[in-house]
């Protein structure tokens, strides 16, 4: 039977909650045991797949087409597992069913309640994901603040599973903030006791305390904590400020808190394998190359809104030894200013997803510049939508080559909307979404990279290449290297006689992880270390 954990926040949000739980996880992950983990979202919106990106960053995608908060990708990254539509729990998604259950009378003429309905059904949501995972242990991030209305139900839910279980079988940390207070300069744990009580008030103890402030926790502060909290000094736990996020399992590997953990959850290590992920970060930390890679998008005000992008770009640097300075560039500036003025210099360019028209010439002008100037282009989703544009605008003289999303006229649609072969229905549209085969073409550069006939990668988007231009298309030189053969889909495109000119219609930035960099970063970040070599050389 599974154990839980259940992470929550205090005092402010943003303290790395996210970061604390996914550590956990990878720290239990290297002590043998088998991981689950889960998102509860307390925003009425059923999933964040029509936010906009600057409210909310990017949408994670899992692998069976769940459009999810983005902290499941740092739960991914941590744990090096592929999560599920049951990884992410929001507000609306409970009450759309305690709705739909009521209409069809399921409730039996009950008055339909908070406690017990809305609370059953998170409850449901933990324990099937138990039952489905077949995990050893279940941990559950509780989004937002303790005290905020919207997490009340969530709280409940999880004060009442542990209850209905014996001790041992539930866990609960509370990350709270330790500030320091401007001119005395002091470290002031009364929002922590605050907060403590806070909890306390909704019937949840905390069994362990994960402090995040700007100095250290000493001694007396931990000694401190645990009286006015009632917890021991042990599980008083500093989340300390580290240069490379992959450190923190190891901050708290130092401090004990697995084994304390596991104490508290009657467990015994199954085995011990701390240093693989010490040897990463040790590796990761050691990496001193310069390289300068511009990331060309709709959204760069917001870095979080290609997180994972930028995570995998970061992490395939420093296994090549590279530390990275990612230029976030608009598109729109490439549209006002040209490419030469925001792209020469650069190593590599990547363009990743978006949607919409906004921008669209300025990304084109960008492949242009790339394929022209022998640049490493590596295109995503809509950075291979538009490859294809530039490449049949300039290479197979169809000069009004578009989209249908950007341009519904376009007598030439080489990316269109193909709504009788793919999709999930979605507010916003039909999407494809979640794990699709693609065959790998013998020969190709993709081939090469993967190394393998066939993978899985995860998709999110409304368009495909149109296949009517495909001959065309290949007479201007573009390669179909990765084909989605049940429905006859292009995967990836690549060029020849380039250092690195490929794009692809999935997001492979989401099955990247920093122990497993994925072959198409990877080769980007190799073609790019080589271009700089090159330009070295040239000066």
């Amino acid at each position: 039977m599974s154990k839980y954990i259940f992470v929550t926040g205090g005092v402010v949000s943003g303290i790395g909650k996210g970061i604390s739980a996914a550590s956990i996880g990878r720290l239990l992950k290297n002590l043998g045991f088998s991981v689950f983990m889960q998102k509860f979202d307390p925003y009425l919106n059923v999933d964040p797949g029509t936010m906009s990106p600057y409210q909310h960053g990017e949408v994670f995608v899992t692998k069976d087409g769940a459009e999810t908060d983005l902290d499941l990708g740092h739960y991914e990254r941590f744990i090096d597992e592929e999560l599920t539509k049951r990884a992410s729990v929001t507000t609306g998604k409970i009450y759309s069913r305690v709705i739909r259950k009521e209409r069809r009378g399921d409730y039996d003429g009950q008055t339909v309640q908070v406690i017990p309905h809305v609370t059953d059904e998170i409850k449901h949501d933990i324990t099937k994901a138990a039952k489905e995972s077949g995990a050893d242990i279940i941990i559950t991030e509780i989004g937002g603040t303790v005290g905020d209305i919207e997490s009340l139900p969530f709280i409940e839910a999880i004060r009442q599973i542990h209850s209905e279980h014996k001790k041992g079988d539930v866990v609960f940390i509370h990350t709270v903030l330790v500030p320091r207070i401007p001119g005395s300069d002091e470290l002031k744990t009364k929002p922590t006791q605050h907060s403590f009580k806070q909890l306390m008030s909704q019937g949840i103890k905390p069994d362990i305390l994960v402090t995040r402030s700007e100095g250290d926790v000493n001694e007396s502060l931990r000694k401190k904590i645990s009286l006015f909290c009632d917890v021991p000094p042990e599980a008083v736990i500093q989340s300390k400020h580290v240069d490379l996020i992959y450190e923190v399992p190891l901050v708290f590997h130092e401090q004990a808190m697995d084994k304390y953990l596991l104490d508290l959850l009657n467990l015994k290590p199954k085995v011990s394998s701390h240093h693989e992920w010490r040897d990463m970060v040790e590796r990761f930390k050691k990496a001193d190359k310069p390289l300068e890679i511009g990331l060309v998008g709709k959204y760069v005000q917001l870095h979080d809104a290609y997180l994972s992008v930028a995570q995998a770009l970061m992490d395939a640097g420093y296994e090549n030894g590279a530390k990275l300075k990612i230029h976030w560039i608009d598109s729109e500036d490439i549209e006002k200013d040209g490419p030469d003025h925001h792209l020469k210099g650069l190593d590599g360019i990547i363009l990743p997803g978006g949607f919409g028209n906004r921008g669209i010439e300025g990304m084109i002008m960008t492949s242009k510049y790339a394929r022209e100037n022998k640049i490493p282009y590596f295109g995503i989703c809509l950075g291979m939508q538009i490859a294809v544009i530039d490449i049949a605008r300039n290479l197979c003289n169809l000069k009004e080559a578009s989209s249908t999303e950007q341009d519904p006229a376009t007598p030439y649609p080489v990316i269109d909307l193909m709504e009788s072969q793919v999709g999930v229905e979605n507010v916003g549209g039909t999407l494809r979404l979640g794990n699709y085969t693609c065959h790998l073409e013998e020969g190709s550069l993709a081939k090469k990279l993967y190394g393998v006939e066939s993978v899985e990668e995860r998709h999110r988007h409304r368009y495909e290449l149109n296949n009517d231009f495909r001959g065309q298309l290949r007479q201007g030189g573009l390669i179909f290297s990765g084909i989605h053969e049940d429905l006859d889909l292009v995967e990836v495109v690549e060029l020849k006689d380039h250092p690195f000119f490929l794009a692809c219609q999935f997001h492979p930035e989401f099955k990247s992880r920093p122990n497993h960099i994925h072959p198409l970063f990877n080769g980007f970040i190799q073609a790019s270390l080589e271009k700089r070599g090159d330009r070295k050389q040239e000066s």
